[in-house]
């Protein structure tokens, strides 16, 4: 079996676990359908092709015929990677989440954290900023960008504005807090890397 699953992210809501309210993320990881099995003797690596059916062929036995058009049929084609050959799969077959994650298992989140555009110091990287009395004039600019010993360079690394987020971001050690497999939908314990419909992968640890 495999060890992880493509999902994407619902949204979040939280849950009642005992007597204590969780916070939790829900992500869909039903209508996966294994399209490729691939070995490190054809393809040079192990991994598991899976693709998410559409919405409109979700109710729609699956058919050989849907592994010759993928792009028509699938609306993601993403890869697992495997240590180790896959056993126990063939292409068309399809993935329960019930199988790979168990109540309580702990997981690795893997995504594409949300993008911000251009963004200043004190946004990007928590700067306090100027003073607020007393005359000061910094503001919310970065202030003192170098030094005279290096004849003005700035320093290579220096915090400044520019582009923040859409990077890869992995949160470590989550747990599974429940898990349907009816509608394919897992909720793993706090927040997880991307806007709601964005792409997520969950591997066990």
């Amino acid at each position: 079996m495999v060890a992880g699953l493509w999902g994407k992210k619902v949204g979040m809501t939280q849950v009642f676990v005992g007597d204590k309210v969780v916070p939790v993320t829900a992500l869909d990881v039903g209508r996966l359908v294994v399209t490729c099995i691939k070995t490190e003797a054809r393809d040079g690596y192990n991994a598991v092709q899976v693709g998410r059916v559409k919405n409109r062929y979700a109710r729609e036995s699956f058919s050989p015929e849907w592994l010759k058009d993928l792009k028509r049929y699938f609306s993601l084609i993403k890869e697992c990677r495997e240590d180790a050959a896959v056993e126990g799969l063939t292409a068309g077959q399809t993935l329960d989440c019930a199988e790979v994650f168990t109540l309580g298992a702990s997981v690795n989140l893997v995504g594409i954290t949300k993008g911000a555009g251009f963004t200043g110091c004190v946004r990007r990287y928590g700067f306090a900023g100027g003073g607020a009395s007393h005359g000061s004039k910094i503001g919310r600019r970065p202030g003192g960008i170098s030094h005279l010993r290096s004849e003005g360079k700035v320093i290579k690394g220096k915090k400044l504005p520019g582009h923040m987020g859409v990077d890869r971001c992995t949160v470590r050690n989550s747990s599974v807090v429940r898990v349907d497999n009816e509608t394919g939908v897992i909720l793993v314990k706090g927040s997880v890397p991307g806007k709601s419909g964005s792409t997520v992968f969950v591997r066990k640890v």
